[in-house]
């Protein structure tokens, strides 16, 4: 079977029992979260890819990855995943559910990336300015990435506007080369 459909599937289901237990909006946290965390950490991923841990070890390792005090309904849940033995699903689940999530609820995702710390008159404006592209509820961050060198990358839902000095640079060399391969 297709790993997105199962994936898909299972964060139907998620979304469908959270909503009845009136907890969509705690789930959707942790699943923030727990898929932050699979990001920011690629051996998570490969412990519920090992065979040898038995399932009490995968649980808790989750656990520890939500901060140590889930939900009962996230507890519930992964006790289900890891008993159908999907548990190599699970940061597909988690991403499938934030955005079936945003999708339920017409939340819009954006992200400023900057060289330098920006302060707040700027990042105002700019979740101004995508409130006005896209209207809706607007889940808004901003990072720090130095590697830009200068400019910023903005992100809303799946598009990227990339206005960063180093692509502008990498963008001029290209040109520059392709220029001079037709002279000689």
């Amino acid at each position: 079977m297709n790993e997105g459909m199962i994936s898909k599937r299972y964060a139907k289901a998620l979304l469908k029992y959270a909503i009845g237990q009136n907890a969509e909006d705690t789930m959707y946290s942790e699943m923030k979260k727990l898929a932050a965390v699979f990001a920011a950490e690629p051996r998570l991923r490969m412990a519920m890819d090992n065979p040898i841990l038995n399932t009490k070890d995968k649980l808790g390792l989750i656990s520890a990855a939500l901060g140590g005090n889930p939900s009962n309904e996230i507890i519930k849940f992964i006790e289900l995943v890891v008993k159908n033995r999907r548990e190599v699903y699970l940061q597909n689940i988690a991403l499938c559910y934030v955005d079936l999530y945003c999708e339920s609820k017409h939340i819009n995702t954006g992200r400023l990336v900057t060289a330098t710390p920006v302060d707040s008159t700027v990042v105002d404006r700019m979740r101004g300015l995508l409130q006005k592209v896209k209207p809706g509820t607007l889940d808004f961050e901003t990072s720090v990435d130095p590697d830009i060198d200068g400019g910023f990358i903005l992100y809303i839902d799946t598009y990227r506007l990339d206005a960063s000095v180093k692509t502008q640079l990498k963008r001029i060399k290209q040109q520059l080369i392709a220029e001079n391969s037709k002279i000689q």
